[in-house]
Order: C-alpha cells, then sequence, then structure tokens
C-alpha cells in the first residue's frame, strides 16, 4: 500500500486520538507557537485543540470561511503576527484548510492540518481563493500542509448523506486520473488505492457510522485521492461539474456524485483499458454501470432533477460544456454531452 504520494510529499499519520498529538507535532516542526484554525461552527473544536497545546497555543481564528476569501486570509496573517505564532493548525473541511493555505502563501509558516471532513484538499499544493466575487486557483509547493493528522474519531459524527457524497466526490479525482494525460505509474496506483479504500469502507461506514476502522478506510481513500488530484489534471466529470455547479448553484459533492457513473461511461467507449480498475474494484462489467450501482447502494443521489435541474436547463448546460475544448480521451460533442445530462438529470444507469 502506498504511504506517501511523492518523495516531498508531507507527514501524513492516522489514527484514532492522534488529535491529542498536536504539541508533539509543533515541537517536532521546530516552532513553538501554534495559531488554532477553525470556522465559527467548529470554535469548540479548535479549543479543545488549543488545550491540548497547552503552553505551544497562541491563540484561536475561528472566522475561516467558504471560498477562502482575501480580507478574511488577511486578517488571519494579521492576528498570526499579533500573537507571535510561527505555524498554523487547522481542524476541520475544506474551508479551513483553505485558510491555513492562504496564511501560509503569505508568510512561508508551516501548517498542521487535522481534516474533519473527505475534502482531500489538505493533500494537495492547490489553493482557491475568492477577491470582489471572483475565486481563482494557484498551484503552489508553499502552500502545501507540512503535517497532516488523520483522526477517525472526528469524522464518526460526519452525517452519512454527506459522507456518502463526499467519498464519491473524492472517487471522481481517482476516476478521471485513470485517464488522464499527464497520468504516471504513480498517479495510477494512488488513484486506485484511494477507490480501493472507499469501496472497502463505505458500506462498513454505512452500517455503523462509528466504526473506527472503516472510517479510518474512507479517510485513507480521501487522502490517497486528494493527493492524485493534485499530481494530474481532470476533464469531462469535472468541466460538467464545474458548470453544473457555477450556472445552477448546485450543492458541491452531490452533483459530483450524480455525474460520476455518466462521465466515466462516456470515457469508456474510448479507454476501456484504462478504467478497467474501476470494474475491478466496484465489481460489474463495465465501469459507469459499476460505480451507478455502487452509489445506488450506498443511498447516494442520483438524478440532477433530485437538485432542481429542470429538463430545459440542459440545452444550457450542454452548450456551456462544450463552448471551449479542453483534453478528455472522449471527443467531446454536443449531442454526446446533452445525452450524458439526459442521463444524469433522470437518474437511469448509463448504457
Amino acid at each position: 500500500m502506498l504511504t506517501q504520494p511523492a518523495p516531498s510529499s508531507p507527514r501524513v499519520r492516522f489514527g484514532a486520538g492522534l488529535r491529542h498529538t498536536v504539541a508533539e507535532e509543533v515541537a517536532r516542526l521546530g516552532c513553538k507557537h501554534a495559531l488554532v484554525l477553525s470556522t465559527p461552527q467548529q470554535c469548540d473544536s479548535a479549543m479543545a485543540i488549543a488545550e491540548a497545546l497547552s503552553d505551544k497555543a497562541a491563540g484561536i481564528f475561528a472566522r475561516a470561511t467558504m471560498h477562502t476569501p482575501v480580507e478574511i486570509s488577511d486578517e488571519a496573517v494579521t492576528h498570526l503576527r499579533d500573537t507571535g505564532a510561527d505555524c498554523v493548525i487547522a481542524i476541520g473541511g475544506g474551508s479551513t484548510t483553505g485558510l491555513a493555505k492562504a496564511i501560509a502563501l503569505r508568510t512561508d509558516v508551516p501548517q498542521i492540518v487535522i481534516p474533519t471532513t473527505y475534502a482531500g484538499s489538505e493533500a494537495t499544493p492547490i489553493l482557491g481563493q475568492t477577491e470582489n466575487g471572483i475565486k481563482t486557483t494557484l498551484t503552489d509547493a508553499k502552500v502545501q500542509p507540512e503535517t497532516i493528522l488523520y483522526d477517525p474519531e472526528l469524522v464518526t459524527s460526519l452525517p452519512t448523506a454527506m459522507t456518502v457524497t463526499s467519498a464519491l466526490n473524492a472517487v471522481a479525482h481517482a476516476a478521471e486520473a485513470l485517464y488522464a494525460e499527464n497520468r504516471t505509474n504513480h498517479s495510477t496506483a494512488l488513484a486506485v488505492e484511494g477507490m480501493q479504500h472507499f469501496a472497502d469502507g463505505l458500506p462498513a461506514v454505512l452500517e455503523n457510522p462509528t466504526n473506527i476502522s472503516a472510517r479510518e478506510k474512507t479517510l485513507r481513500g480521501a487522502y490517497a485521492c486528494g493527493a492524485v488530484l493534485g499530481q494530474v489534471g481532470m476533464a469531462l466529470h469535472h468541466k460538467l461539474c464545474h458548470t453544473l455547479g457555477g450556472s445552477f448553484d448546485l450543492p458541491h459533492a452531490d452533483t459530483h456524485a450524480i455525474i460520476l457513473p455518466h462521465a466515466v461511461h462516456y470515457n469508456a467507449q474510448a479507454v476501456p483499458d484504462l478504467l478497467k480498475p474501476v470494474t475491478d474494484i466496484f465489481g460489474g462489467t463495465a465501469p459507469g454501470p459499476a460505480l451507478h450501482a455502487f452509489a445506488t447502494k450506498m443511498n447516494a443521489p442520483l438524478a440532477l432533477q433530485d437538485l432542481g435541474v429542470t429538463q430545459d436547463n440542459l440545452d444550457n448546460a450542454a452548450d456551456l460544456a462544450t463552448q471551449k475544448p479542453y483534453p478528455n480521451p472522449a471527443p467531446i460533442t454536443r449531442d454526446g454531452i446533452r445525452q450524458l445530462l439526459q442521463a444524469a438529470w433522470s437518474g437511469t444507469a448509463p448504457t
């Protein structure tokens, strides 16, 4: 089993109760005082981390926000300097991880990230920031966290519906990595590992959401799928989800869960051998239907119409998704994308 995505990868640890070792991790980085970051909703978790840090706690900044607004990041940098902190600890999901990355981009302080969701952004050198209502994305080694602590106890309370959709969102990174133009043997192995962890762990989580072993498997899946996202380019699936989400204000993970089987089926016509690992892991005879069957068993959302998308929206979405060319193993045609979206709208299995 792979334990790191690349030689320069962060220190990654998995285990119940790891959040209690934060003081040791701060010292390991050669730091003395950590600023703890969270959203307002997870302030109690930030306080618990500060207590575990004892005299290594410089303070708490609990204003992390979705899409990482630059004004919040600038406030956090000021707070970092005012408190004399020489590193940051982020506890939470993508919003808090994004804030830690934004601070590191501006100051180059080390980051320790303690994920409480399956966002996976902690495993990438990618940062998305919003300024004046416009979101931009950058890739920079400075924003890659130095240490990631995956504590499965922290995700046992994550609702199962959110667990499933975020897991399928992560699987989408791995599936598209299999046919990425710049794929490598290492990225492919990492993608396969990530999907296998979810295939093994997710059914057990649904059976018992407090199963620590199963939750750790899903966290290992989230890490592997996040790491592969930072290594290779994405294609049709992510393009469609970006188009749908941006145009119709759809929930991110739900949209990924619904589109995944259909986008994979579309591309499997061109690269069946590259997508064979999907059927090896999830069963069946074809990757698209295999993912749809798995999503059905996991009680995942299956239909765009259930998210409020109307059939009238599909023509517009197909037009938007085919406006600009992008790398993809199967040719992008307007008719083909329209058919794909129709199947995703109705929720039927791809055929």
